[in-house]
């Protein structure tokens, strides 16, 4: 555990006036409290075999009953990428996760079949069109603005041009090289939903510092600030 954290140190703000947190690739069980502690709003959970942080359900359902009934209770997102009918069904009936965030070449119809409410996540690299890529998901949750190019899977750590995002803010879940250094500054600029982070937290693929997920909180509510202010 952090040393930095007071030991029962909550973090409680108010869900229309702040910036959502989601903290994706979580593997591990510490790692999952301190971010349920720090009063992330979202943790999300990597079910692609080809990513280092790739979990199995099993361990999915061991992470999400680490979680403490006693504090507010994070959205579990469940990450996928060309997952097949299958895998999806299981993750609908066994972990039951609030929110699907489809990371592959999925199409509406594809994102639509488990019937869970879902994310789309927008590889920004070369993106051309986003304003029809975005009309073909008109159910979608939310959109993951990425750094990938259409058919890799994101995870890049690079900073696409924020410019390129749609005016309208409520939809945008920020991804794409954020980190406790910079994230401030997306915050501030670009007002998003939600900021996504994974690799930015890390000491290692699927290894959390508790520092850096600490301050990576705190420069998004000092950030929140700051814009209410304005």
């Amino acid at each position: 555990m952090m040393e930095t954290m007071r030991q029962n140190e909550v973090v409680n703000i108010d869900s229309a006036a702040h910036t959502h947190i989601k903290f994706c690739g979580m593997t591990r069980m510490d790692d999952v409290r301190i971010a349920q502690r720090l009063g992330v709003d979202a943790i999300g959970m990597i079910f692609a075999p080809k990513s280092p942080r790739c979990i199995n359900l099993s361990h999915a359902l061991r992470l999400r009953e680490g979680l403490s009934v006693e504090l507010p209770m994070p959205r579990i997102v469940a990450l996928v990428v060309d997952a097949d009918a299958a895998l999806l069904a299981d993750l609908a009936s066994t972990l039951k996760p609030d929110l699907i965030q489809f990371h592959g070449s999925e199409s509406a119809q594809d994102c639509e079949l488990s019937e869970v409410a879902y994310l789309r996540a927008v590889p920004m690299h070369g993106m051309t069109n986003l304003a029809t890529w975005l009309s073909a998901y008109p159910h979608a949750a939310g959109f993951v603005f990425d750094s990938h190019a259409p058919g890799g899977s994101g995870g890049s750590g690079q900073v696409f041009d924020w410019n390129q995002l749609p005016q309208d803010r409520r939809k945008v879940w920020l991804a794409g090289g954020l980190n406790p250094d910079n994230v401030g500054e997306a915050v501030r600029r670009v007002r998003p939903y939600a900021v996504d982070v994974s690799s930015g937290i890390e000491s290692a693929p699927g290894i959390k510092c508790a520092e850096k997920m600490q301050r990576f909180v705190e420069e998004v509510r000092r950030a929140d600030v700051a814009t209410r202010s304005q």
